[in-house]
């Protein structure tokens, strides 16, 4: 009697078409939100950009902000290796927060990722502020590995993170890099850094 053994599951394609619609999906909503701003996008629109029917939006993301949020979560998550310099480590973090925050689209698919409406669960908030601190976190490992005595992550998210957010979301005035590496020369006690 020959038994014939139980057939393997067919492999998971690793892309495909799946993942083909949702690069473009996702280009077509960065690219419109740079070129109309994210209050002027729809479905219908992403959908037409992206060459796919909206009813394949609807389904798989269901809302506008299910996917602004889809794309803030796939955003920027890149930490580049230390300078060997915390300063500059965190001048580079806060002028990268910003650009990320102020690029087209940028504070609206920050709204949508943090969203109640998406995620009860808030697992939205979890994520945005773990991006956040794994950004920092990357900075402090490496002024540790130094010898260094950086100071806590909880100063850093006070004294840079909620101050370019707070000013970003309120669209206070002067928020630019200049003020972002004032944010963490004034950290270091910097009496040279220029008042705004």
């Amino acid at each position: 009697m020959n038994a014939t053994p139980p057939a393997d599951p067919p492999a998971k394609r690793p892309g495909g078409r799946s993942a083909r619609v949702q690069a473009a999906v996702h280009q077509a909503l960065t690219d419109l939100a740079g070129e109309r701003g994210a209050d002027q996008l729809t479905i219908p629109a992403v959908a037409e950009r992206a060459g796919v029917n909206p009813t394949t939006i609807y389904r798989r993301w269901g809302t506008l902000q299910a996917l602004l949020a889809e794309v803030a979560l796939h955003g920027t998550d890149v930490h580049p290796p230390s300078s060997g310099d915390l300063r500059t480590d965190l001048e580079a973090y806060a002028t990268r927060t910003l650009a990320d925050l102020t690029r087209p689209g940028g504070i609206a698919f920050f709204r949508a990722e943090v969203s109640p409406d998406i995620d009860e669960r808030r697992s939205g908030l979890r994520e945005c502020l773990q991006r956040a601190t794994a950004g920092l976190d990357t900075a402090l490992e490496a002024s540790r590995a130094r010898g260094e005595t950086p100071p806590p992550l909880e100063r850093l998210l006070d004294r840079i993170v909620a101050p370019l957010y707070f000013r970003v979301v309120f669209s206070v005035p002067n928020t630019d890099e200049a003020y972002a590496r004032a944010l963490v020369a004034d950290l270091f006690g910097d009496p040279s850094r220029p008042q705004r």
